[in-house]
């Protein structure tokens, strides 16, 4: 597979699992609450989710216009957006964890570290802008069009 391919896949990937994680808090804060993840810091702010909600909707918006522009700098912010929500988000919870057993702290620790190294991962694919060249009929890359529509410059 393609850098671009990898890159919008695991662009994708983010995007629709801010959708989810954003309507789940926006649309049922009470259920998204009952996750033992979650409900072990209490107690219940409303407020609070809607608004984790609300920013995980927003980024959803960035993740899915960079996936589908494929424009260098749209892709490298959306995964810097992505990023410094995430190691706010890892730096947090590993602070608190003392109410969770071992396993389930370190079960919680890999999957925030996930949503850690998967965009730390997607911005090195991004880095070198091969994943930004248009590819001709035959398959083979080459240099993008100046001007051409989420082709950006190719820097």
């Amino acid at each position: 597979m393609s850098r671009r391919r990898w890159l919008r896949s695991g662009l994708g990937a983010l995007a629709a699992t801010q959708v989810v994680l954003g309507l789940w808090v926006l649309l049922l804060p009470e259920l998204f609450w009952k996750w033992p993840w979650v409900s072990h810091l209490p107690p219940y702010n409303e407020h609070l989710l809607r608004d984790f909600g609300g920013a995980s909707a927003a980024l959803a918006v960035v993740l899915c216009s960079a996936v589908a522009a494929m424009e260098r700098r749209l892709v490298v912010t959306a995964l810097v957006a992505y990023l410094v929500s995430s190691v706010a988000h890892l730096l947090f919870h590993a602070q608190h964890l003392e109410s969770l057993s071992a396993a389930s702290g370190a079960g919680f620790m890999a999957l925030l570290g996930t949503a850690v190294l998967l965009p730390t991962a997607l911005l090195w694919l991004a880095a070198d802008g091969t994943a930004f060249r248009a590819v001709s009929p035959g398959g083979t890359e080459r240099a993008p069009r100046a001007g051409g529509p989420g082709q950006g410059s190719g820097t």
